[in-house]
């Protein structure tokens, strides 16, 4: 019988520089996306996909998480005694979303290292890995595909998305064959950020990856690489040569909706389109863009 994919590994330690100052004395991960961190969207995700044990691997001055993820008594209490259930219940459900565990990173060494100190938690068994700055909106299907296609293909599943080719070299790019799945394509190799005329396809890697546990040890063996980091990319171009008996690397194609919170102004964009498409921000906000925008001079 094939073991249910239950893990999922969230990397969150890096030191969020691009949103200084407000990340002086918060994690990034923390930023309010309308009126929930980021990362739980993120935990959120991976729960409704059925991974109920979740590993942050973290670093110094984010024990925020740890806090947001714990339960908070006094406050509990407060809010109880006040008859405030509808905020108690937006409190409580970060409580109890998942089983989280935390461990540190350590030296800053890139997304490849990070992933790699997930092993002792990890084992020996495929794994889901999240990063926190692509958020994937909950009406749409991406995890649970990848997920499903690790276990039929018994491969490594990376999430893939068409972008505009002027803007590839932000992205892990990856050359491709077709299957008989329309969204889902072999991949043959993986650059790292190219140039435009170096990239290999437009398909860009976002932070979605299912992987097998034998990542762990190519990853021991990868060199640094760009930026002098271990990165994730090197291992699954390994991994996709197959030349270890490995499973190969294949890649779900993602047409839906995604939230890009890397940087500023597409951090803006995404709480802008979260918000309007709630209940009960969306009708208000919608009519004031609308009016706001009307007053823009055309360039």
């Amino acid at each position: 019988m094939t073991q249910r994919i239950t893990k999922a590994v969230i990397p969150a330690a890096g030191l969020g520089t691009r949103f200084l100052p407000a990340t002086k004395a918060m994690p990034k991960e923390m930023l309010p996306v309308v009126d929930k961190p980021a990362i739980q969207y993120v935990v959120e995700e991976a729960v409704a996909a059925g991974l109920t044990d979740v590993l942050v691997v973290t670093g110094r001055n984010k024990n925020a998480l740890e806090n947001h993820f714990d339960r908070v008594a006094e406050l509990e209490a407060t809010l109880a005694r006040k008859g405030d259930t509808v905020k108690l219940e937006k409190v409580n459900e970060s409580t109890g979303l998942a089983d989280m565990h935390y461990v540190r990173q350590g030296d800053p060494l890139g997304l490849g290292h990070a992933v790699s100190r997930a092993r002792m938690h990890v084992g020996d068994e495929p794994f889901a890995v999240l990063l926190g700055d692509d958020l994937i909106d909950a009406r749409d299907e991406l995890l649970t595909k990848m997920l499903a296609e690790q276990v039929e293909r018994d491969a490594s599943i990376v999430a893939l998305l068409e972008v505009d080719p002027d803007s590839i070299h932000l992205y892990g790019a990856a050359a491709v064959e077709a299957t008989g799945d329309p969204d889902v394509v072999r991949v043959t190799g993986l650059v790292e950020k190219p140039a435009k005329e170096d990239a290999p396809s437009n398909y860009a890697v976002i932070g979605r990856y299912v992987l097998k546990p034998e990542v762990f040890g190519v990853l021991a063996r990868t060199a640094p690489g760009k930026g002098g980091e271990i990165q994730l990319t090197d291992a699954l171009m390994t991994m996709a040569e197959d030349v270890e008996g490995t499973g190969g690397v294949y890649g779900v194609v993602f047409r839906g909706r995604r939230y890009d919170t890397g940087d500023k102004l597409d951090y803006i964009k995404a709480v802008i389109q979260l918000a309007a498409d709630r209940d009960d921000l969306g009708t208000d906000l919608k009519t004031w863009l609308a009016e706001y925008t009307s007053t823009f001079e055309a360039d």
